[in-house]
């Protein structure tokens, strides 16, 4: 019995798996547990290993490649065509090993356990930013029922806040007055927290020659840099530029039929947190680049002076600045202002 693809459907504990021969026949079907099937792969001859893409996968994956397999990890959302008839885990790992054997099939880079690291550390803020957000519009909420009324914006609430609190006055009654401070102590633990992991990337970012090379085009910060390169290493999964903006959702969505083309929005596909940073990237970006004697700047205010909307320039300049951090990454050169291009 020669495997040719070991497909496998992920679980918390047990697992499905297909076995295929050359010619796509299925020659094993069998469930395991976790360390069970560990040790039927390190004993298998060398194979293709399939998996989706979840959670779990990369941990695996870095187990099986040292094992000698070729690891292929494919998006949940391109093996669901392969899928005959029932939905279960068999028939899933059996349509996981199929879609591994088309030659046109799109697979994902196997992260390194330094990449996951900081794409947890990402998810950690993301979270505690979220609660930061939350626990501030239950403040606004409290004092909006008691007639106060604050200025947008987190920094300015912050100190009209402050100040309400520490003045004398008959707003709040004592029981809400106590609850308020105690909500502000819980607040002021969030900020602790997300600024000591901001740190952690500011530490991160100055240690890698990549993220450095990244944090120097503009719009790119120290946040995409870490997220960039968490998500894509050295964008070598990416053949050309356009790819990693279409990967990221921030191409035009197309419904082309019968020869006539029609661009609709954004695809939204891909990573929404890495989309959603260099897409407030390039909105902070875009008053000091529009301004500037660069390419980029002669583009942004030619799409401006023809009327384009600007939040569709935004995502414009995010795209553009996604294939500039290809560049950067894919080639190693360093980032050119003057021109606005990765240059020699």
């Amino acid at each position: 019995m020669q495997i040719s693809i070991l497909g496998v459907d992920i679980g918390t504990n047990s697992f499905s798996v297909v076995g295929v021969d050359g010619q796509g026949a299925v020659i094993l079907r069998r469930t395991m547990r976790r360390q069970t099937l560990i040790d039927f792969v390190e004993k298998l001859p060398r194979c293709v290993i399939a998996m989706e893409a979840c959670s779990g996968a990369h941990h695996l994956g870095r187990l099986f490649a040292a094992a000698g397999h070729e690891v292929r990890l494919m998006s949940p959302e391109y093996v669901r065509p392969y899928v005959k008839a029932q939905k279960n885990d068999d028939r899933d790992a059996e349509g996981i090993a199929e879609a591994a054997s088309r030659p046109t099939m799109r697979f994902v880079d196997l992260k390194s356990q330094e990449q996951l690291d900081i794409q947890t550390l990402h998810r950690v803020r993301s979270r505690l930013v979220a609660e930061r957000t939350t626990l501030i519009n239950q403040h606004r909420a409290i004092l909006l029922e008691r007639g106060v009324v604050f200025p947008a914006g987190r920094v300015k609430f912050e100190s009209a806040f402050d100040e309400l609190i520490a003045g004398g006055n008959d707003v709040l009654s004592p029981h809400i007055r106590s609850l308020i401070l105690e909500l502000r102590d819980e607040w002021r633990m969030l900020d602790k927290k997300i600024e000591a992991l901001n740190g952690e990337f500011v530490s991160l970012a100055k240690h890698n020659s990549a993220m450095r090379r990244l944090t120097s085009i503009p719009g790119i910060g120290v946040l995409n840099a870490t997220a960039l390169v968490a998500a894509i290493g050295d964008a070598s999964s990416f053949q050309h530029a356009r790819d990693l903006g279409a990967w990221l959702g921030l191409v035009p969505r197309q419904f082309t039929t019968g020869g006539k083309a029609r661009l609709l929005g954004i695809t939204k596909r891909g990573n929404t947190y890495l989309r959603t940073l260099l897409v407030h990237g390039a909105r902070a970006a875009m008053h000091t680049l529009s301004k500037s004697d660069t390419s980029i700047g002669q583009w942004l205010r030619a799409m401006l002076s023809r009327g384009v909307a600007r939040n569709v320039v935004i995502v414009a300049l995010a795209n553009k600045l996604a294939r500039i951090a290809w560049a950067v990454l894919r080639k190693g050169l360093p980032y050119e202002r003057s021109f606005g291009v990765a240059v020699n």
